[in-house]
């Protein structure tokens, strides 16, 4: 019972020194006829398709894209994804998701989504991701901020706090 205890401890003091930013995109797709099974249903991998899609616009609007992090000598490979569904998405509709910039004094980064049907504006799915930092030239884990991200922090967390 001690583990456990700890654990909750653990999670509850990490979720304590995140903050939601205020750093967000949205991204509207329609559904192709290759994202769904056959009852016309988006199949359920696909959610991390739309949940990468927005990762990408974010990093494009704000200057953290994959290749802009590759060129200061540093990738951000997934270590945590988690997505809950709650509604049906299917072939024709329009799906829009919205991605949000978790802040945390942890080197790595920490998205949430909530994944919408745009058209009717329903709540289909909820997630959260996180990437880590390694070194391009060693592929070593970084536990401190990265020089590149700490100046992209510096940049973009006062005007979110203005937001």
């Amino acid at each position: 019972m001690g583990k456990v205890h700890n654990n909750v401890k653990v999670e509850m003091k990490r979720k304590m020194l995140e903050k939601v930013s205020g750093l967000k995109e949205s991204v509207v797709s329609k559904i192709r006829f290759s994202e769904v099974d056959s009852m016309a249903i988006v199949w359920h991998g696909n959610y991390i398709h739309f949940f990468e899609d927005a990762r990408e616009a974010f990093g494009e609007k704000y200057g953290i894209g994959y290749m802009d992090m590759y060129n200061s000598g540093y990738v951000a490979p997934l270590v945590s994804i988690h997505c809950d569904y709650k509604q049906q998405l299917r072939y024709g509709e329009r799906v829009r998701t919205e991605i949000t910039w978790v802040d945390t004094p942890a080197a790595k980064l920490i998205f949430r989504y909530e994944l919408y049907n745009d058209q009717t504006n329903t709540l289909v799915a909820t997630g959260e991701s996180t990437q880590v930092f390694l070194s391009v030239k060693d592929q070593q884990l970084c536990l401190n901020l990265p020089p590149f991200f700490e100046e992209w922090k510096q940049k973009y967390v006062q005007s979110s706090d203005d937001v």
